[in-house]
């Protein structure tokens, strides 16, 4: 997910972004303890969404 379209999401909207993607990013972990992910980068990929979003969240607190 881009910049862009984070900042056009509604406050609600990325509080349930956030979760779902921790869900996910939790799941793909534990996943890829137990068998490699074909693909280790979604990880980081999905890490960085994760960290976007909540640093929007803080900076609109802030405002």
């Amino acid at each position: 997910m881009k910049q862009s379209e984070i900042k056009e999401l509604s406050i609600v909207d990325l509080n349930e972004k956030l979760g779902a993607l921790q869900k996910n990013y939790t799941d793909l972990k534990m996943a890829h303890a137990i068998t490699p992910l074909e693909n280790p980068l979604q990880l980081r990929g999905l890490r960085r969404t994760v960290a976007r979003i909540a640093t929007e969240l803080t900076k609109r607190e802030l405002q």
